[in-house]
This record gives structure tokens, C-alpha cells and sequence, in this order.
């Protein structure tokens, strides 16, 4: 999988930069026209905005978090060689059954090794009814950095609400407490 991580992190060093040379150049008897010229500079920088993040089902269906709008979206990223990964699997699987039927609600098991086939009979081996994907594109950082499992949380405008790198127990009932929340929500 390609994270793009270049052209976020050069905005954001741009923009920090930018921002520390305008802060230690600042002094209080700066004429009206400097600070008009400096805010002009930080205004002009931009900061990389996140795509819409697409995924493939084993059938080759792709969706896309803008479609799913609306609705409460559990991202989780996760590997089969990964320990950590394994031992939350049981609590997220726990936590779906839970919203088995809800609509307002999707479960989304991205398998960063793009390996949908040994992904799925890791899932079938262990009787997990959970949804598996692979990325159909690019990961932004704001979704997975470098570890895994990472867990990303959308409201229903998708937006990130919640990210949470390394193994949790999803079966408290704390979790699905605060996604029952974020479905309630308008």
C-alpha cells in the first residue's frame, strides 16, 4: 500500500514554517501594511485537504466513505500476521453483532497486505462475520500512519471522530455506548 505522506507533510511544514518565521519576526511596533503582508502569506498556504478514501470488496466492489454519508462508519486496518490485529478481532466482531440490522452503521475491515483471498480465509477460519476490504487507493495519514491495528471512527459526515492505534477491547459496552451516541446524532 502507497501512503502519500510527502505531500501532507510538506503543507504542514510549509504552514509551520511559515508561521514560526512570522512569530519570530513580530514585533509590536510593526506598521498595519507588515502584518497585512504576513497574514497575506499564511493565508496562501495550503493545506492538503483528505480525498475521498475508496475500498474493494472480494467481489471487486468499490465504495467510497463519501457514499456513505450519512452514517456511521468503523474503519478498522488490519494485517493476519499481526498479533494485536488477531486479538481484538473477536471483540470487533462482538461489537458488529451488536448492530447486526442497523443501517445507520457500517463495519469496514481494510487488510493493509492487499491479500483479500488469505484475508478471507482468515475470517472464514474463525467464523468472523465482518465486512473485508483492501484499499482501492491511496491511505491518507489522517486515517492510518504507521501502525497497526488503527481503528478510525466517522460521524455521519465524515468526519474523523476517533482514531485509535493498537488493540482494543470493542466489546466494552463503552464503545458501542458512544457509537449508539454518534448514530443518535443529527
Amino acid at each position: 500500500m502507497n501512503i502519500k505522506f510527502n505531500r501532507i507533510a510538506a503543507g504542514i511544514g510549509l504552514f509551520i514554517i511559515a508561521v514560526g518565521a512570522l512569530n519570530a519576526c513580530g514585533n509590536s511596533s510593526e506598521s498595519g501594511k507588515a502584518k497585512a503582508e504576513k497574514e497575506q502569506v499564511v493565508k496562501d498556504i495550503e493545506v492538503p485537504k483528505v480525498t475521498d478514501v475508496s475500498f474493494k470488496d472480494k467481489a471487486g466492489n468499490v465504495v467510497t466513505l463519501n457514499s456513505l454519508k450519512g452514517k456511521v462508519v468503523f474503519i478498522n486496518f488490519w494485517a493476519t500476521w499481526c498479533p494485536p490485529c488477531i486479538h481484538e478481532m473477536p471483540s470487533i466482531n462482538a461489537l458488529r453483532q451488536g448492530f447486526k440490522g442497523n443501517k445507520n452503521i457500517e463495519f469496514i475491515m481494510v487488510d493493509v497486505d492487499n491479500d483479500i483471498d488469505q484475508s478471507s480465509a482468515f475470517m472464514e477460519k474463525n467464523h468472523y462475520d465482518l465486512p473485508l476490504y483492501t484499499p482501492a487507493g491511496d491511505i491518507p495519514a489522517e486515517f492510518l500512519g504507521q501502525s497497526i491495528p488503527t481503528t478510525v471512527i466517522l460521524d455521519k459526515n465524515g468526519q474523523i471522530v476517533e482514531r485509535l492505534e493498537g488493540s482494543r477491547d470493542y466489546a466494552d459496552p463503552a464503545m458501542a455506548k458512544a457509537l449508539e451516541e454518534l448514530i443518535k446524532a443529527n
